[in-house]
């Protein structure tokens, strides 16, 4: 299985409200997992950029 996220795993108990259960959800996702972390803009967002549509400045502040 892959999954993708932009946020990181100490933001997750935002997304689902409450820690414990974020806490127990990473727990089961993790174990025995690998974990890769991806830097830098994404291919949608460079796109955006060389189309016109979003300055290269503004992504460099999110």
């Amino acid at each position: 299985m892959i999954l993708t996220s932009n946020r990181s795993f100490s933001q997750w108990n935002e997304i689902f409200g409450d820690l414990v259960i974020a806490t127990a959800i990473l727990d089961r996702l993790l174990h025995h997992s690998t974990t890769i972390n991806i830097k830098g803009n994404s291919y949608r967002l460079k796109e955006k950029v060389k189309a016109g549509l979003v300055k290269e400045r503004e992504t460099q502040l999110s």
